[in-house]
């Protein structure tokens, strides 16, 4: 709840002008990036159970916390180690779905945490809202309160000692030295093709309402409704489309699929006039794009892993979404700004189909490192 009307609450309730708002935001894109990676390499070192116990009772209470500063220096540093904590999260619960799940349908697992995600993003940003409209400081409560919540379910479902499919930190098997994420060439080329690609689809979430205002004269209202539109068609159908593609294990060509699709919906401004219907096409191709793609994306770098390693992967994952998160929004936004939205348009449809051709490189490698391993 507190992200989504962060800015509101700094400019409204706090009454700091939108460049320190837009500031206090980066700080905490910055805290995700340093988030995943720090949540990685404790994953490997102290399991995934631990590592999201630890983030959720520390998430929570920082949270908490958040809502009680004034000082604009102390809400900046707390931002930050919040979205730290925070995103530490993120690199153990990848890890511990490829646990939980098997192989055959560990693709569906990620869809289905996915799905969960995007609703809860849903109820979470409808019912903050309304909380939003009447008192700023009770998101944080209750956002600092769900966290603490999720831990103590955690705590009850899914310990060592109630669920044997959880590891205990002292069970943990003993390998030999396992190779570093840092070392895999092609899986640092995913990384920054990952990278790209968030580049172009968070353009959906940043710039895309606003040219839906400005350009197309699109209302508030409507613009809600569109991007509700993408949560309700992943909710609706992901999970119907990876249970149809996952048994045909051609990952990466649905990836690569996936990439262009994103990369058409916003250069379908370019290409067709309209205004309300080719704000609704756009929305529609954009989530075909994001369902054929990041969902294989999960499968793709933890078929590189093992369980040593893991971590360390998740966390390289989850800090490229938090650098696109960071860099999709600021430089989309300054193109829009002195070239206009047909420049900005053209620019993602253009980084879109360089990102495919990496992807499609990434695929051609894969078989021929596959094939020297035989």
């Amino acid at each position: 709840m507190v992200v989504p009307f962060m800015t509101l609450y700094l400019t409204e309730s706090k009454h700091y002008p939108i460049g320190k708002a837009g500031l206090v935001m980066s700080v905490f894109g910055m805290g995700a990036i340093c988030g995943g990676m720090l949540g990685g390499k404790l994953t490997d070192k102290f399991g995934f159970y631990n590592v999201q116990l630890g983030a959720l009772l520390c998430g929570g209470i920082m949270f908490i916390f958040l809502g009680q500063l004034s000082n604009y220096t102390a809400i900046c540093i707390c931002v930050f180690v919040l979205a730290t904590l925070n995103d530490s999260f993120r690199p153990a619960n990848a890890t511990a779905i490829a646990q939980y799940s098997k192989e055959e349908n560990r693709t569906r697992s990620y869809s289905l945490n996915r799905l969960s995600i995007n609703l809860g993003w849903t109820v979470g940003g409808a019912i903050g809202g309304f909380i939003a409209s009447r008192n700023y400081h009770l998101l944080f409560w209750i956002d600092g309160l769900t966290n603490i919540g999720a831990a103590v379910l955690l705590r009850i479902v899914l310990h060592p000692s109630r669920n044997k499919q959880t590891p205990a930190h002292k069970d943990r098997v003993k390998t030999e030295r396992t190779h570093s994420a840092f070392s895999d060439k092609l899986y640092l080329v995913f990384v920054v093709l990952t990278i790209l690609f968030g580049f172009c689809f968070f353009q959906l979430f940043a710039t895309m309402p606003v040219f839906f205002k400005q350009n197309l004269s699109l209302t508030p209202f409507f613009i809600g409704c569109i991007m509700a539109l993408n949560g309700l068609i992943i909710a609706l159908f992901e999970m119907a489309i990876v249970f149809t593609l996952e048994p045909r294990r051609k990952n990466m060509r649905y990836i690569i699929m996936g990439t262009l699709l994103v990369g058409l919906s916003f250069a379908v401004f370019n290409i067709v006039p309209g205004t309300y219907w080719l704000a609704i096409l756009s929305t529609i191709i954009v989530t075909a794009g994001e369902m054929l793609s990041m969902p294989f994306m999960n499968s793709f770098w933890i078929n590189r892993t093992v369980p040593n390693n893991r971590g360390q992967y998740a966390g390289l994952y989850t800090a490229a979404w938090s650098i696109a998160q960071v860099l999709g929004p600021f430089a989309g936004s300054q193109i829009a700004q002195h070239y206009g939205f047909v420049a900005l348009w053209w620019t993602i449809g253009a980084i879109s189909v360089v990102g495919a051709a990496g992807f499609k490189w990434l695929q051609l490698m894969e078989m021929k490192e596959r094939r020297a391993m035989l």
